[in-house]
């Protein structure tokens, strides 16, 4: 016996309506799920998901404010920059729950601060064992790396009147959450949602779901002027003096001995290298040499933690190459580091990277994304040079060339800008951009040199004829 089935052709398929509000798109999405309800208290898990291809986090600090008294008795996966229960012995929490041992509870603040876990307690049976969890609060984006694009981890969390009942679930609100050199976040409020769904524990081809959930979502914003943490300089080889990070690029202090609104002084490429303590004199002496008048109050530096250095290394006929350095200036390393650029005029022609691992980007406003190789995607940090009595401090440095050819880029004008990036990315952070790019000196330098030679030559050319008439 044989049965053939056919489609109804007048079947039509019914729209899933929800309770709840549908989940929101953002750079950073942060879930609240409860797995676990009774009547004083529940177990939550918070997921972390990284969203956005160019988003990052980097030791990620979290907190929230609770509005209705609750505390958190214990975590996994993450822990509490403060780890104290007198908040509650000594509050409203100690007066209701008074034959309550509080010695192990883990945090009773009202803003708590929350940060993931180290690798080393990943496997550690009392807070650790937990999928996506315990990587020292990095986050990637999917472009790297999809199975470090979210970080979790649970706590339990005790309540106060009136909430004493399983159905009384309210999550905390403002949320907030940040990183190391990586881009603000601004969140918005929590959204009941659809229950979650979960992969069985017991590994059945069955899903679980959440007692109920809400969604925060978060996303970047740009950094205000003079905000930033990290900053672009450029350079090129038809220019003798490179255009060096902007003035304050990543905010001043209130120092008065220096300018905080002029411009950053014009220095040799190779300065770069040196920390803005130690450049001031030589930025004295490249003026001196071209004959620059230096303003009565020198410009205050840029206090980046990172720079990038954009130099245009060659110019022909059928192509063009860049070389782009990463400095860290700070005492700590950067692990699986990644920069981005929008060079939107030079995109079609480029070519490729040799130290760097280089991707295009077209969906991404032409961006061509960078990261290090095996083995080489670790920014060291700042160190003292061979001799510190002496010796200026050495920033860790990684750089590559970058190549480009023409033919995909017909008209491109290298030396007026097209060559440069209009848009530059670590780590997720935006860094803030010179306002000018290097200017041509070599034509400026032959025009004003070549009457001299002419006069020396020929007072040379008289002094020989002289000699031999005498």
């Amino acid at each position: 016996m044989s049965i053939c089935c056919r489609k109804n052709p007048k079947f039509k398929s019914k729209s899933v309506k929800t309770k709840f509000m549908p989940r929101q798109y953002g750079d950073m999405s942060l879930s609240y799920d409860v797995l676990q309800a009774f009547d004083g208290n529940y177990l939550a898990q918070v997921t972390i998901e990284n969203v956005n291809p160019l988003g990052r986090l980097d030791h990620w600090n979290l907190t929230w404010e609770w509005m209705r008294g609750e505390f958190i008795y214990s975590m996994r996966g993450a822990y509490t920059h403060q780890i104290d229960p007198s908040d509650c012995i000594y509050g409203p929490q100690g007066q209701y729950y008074q034959s309550f041992d509080f010695s192990p509870v883990m945090n009773c603040q009202k803003y708590p601060v929350i940060s993931d876990l180290p690798a080393d307690r990943a496997n550690d049976d009392k807070v650790g064992k937990l999928p996506f969890c315990c990587r020292n609060g990095t986050v990637l984006p999917t472009t790297m790396n999809a199975t470090e694009a979210r970080s979790i981890f649970q706590l339990q969390v005790y309540k106060m009147p009136p909430d004493l009942n399983r159905t009384a679930l309210n999550p905390p609100q403002h949320w907030k959450i940040n990183g190391i050199l990586n881009p603000d976040y601004k969140c918005g409020p929590p959204n009941r949602v659809d229950p979650m769904e979960f992969p069985d524990p017991s590994g059945l081809a069955a899903k679980t779901s959440a007692i109920a959930s809400w969604q925060v979502t978060c996303n970047i914003t740009r950094p205000k002027p003079k905000q930033g943490r990290c900053c672009v300089s450029f350079s090129a080889y038809y220019a003798d003096s490179a255009v060096p990070c902007n003035t304050c690029a990543c905010g001043c202090s209130d120092d008065k001995k220096c300018n905080q609104n002029a411009p950053p002084l014009p220095i040799p490429p190779e300065v770069l290298l040196v920390p803005f303590a130690n450049r001031s004199e030589k930025a004295k002496a490249w003026a001196a040499i071209k004959h620059r008048t230096l303003p009565k109050q020198l410009p205050c530096p840029d206090n980046c933690g990172v720079s990038i250095n954009w130099h245009v290394s060659t110019d022909y006929k059928t192509g063009w190459t860049a070389r782009m350095t990463l400095f860290n200036w700070k005492d700590y390393p950067f692990e699986d580091w990644f920069a981005a650029i929008q060079i939107e005029k030079a995109f079609p022609g480029y070519q490729n990277v040799y130290s760097f691992n280089g991707t295009k980007m077209p969906q991404l406003n032409d961006t061509i994304f960078f990261q290090g190789l095996k083995g080489l995607n670790y920014l060291e940090g700042e160190v003292n040079g061979s001799n510190p009595e002496k010796d200026p401090r050495v920033p860790g440095k990684q750089q590559s060339v970058i190549s480009f050819l023409k033919k995909h880029t017909p008209g491109i004008n290298v030396a007026r800008g097209d060559g440069f990036p209009t848009r530059v990315i670590f780590n997720g952070e935006e860094c803030a951009l010179p306002s000018e790019f290097p200017k041509r000196s070599g034509g400026r330098r032959s025009r004003v040199s070549f009457p001299p030679a002419i006069v020396v030559a020929f007072a040379t050319l008289l002094l020989t004829t002289d000699r031999r008439f005498r």
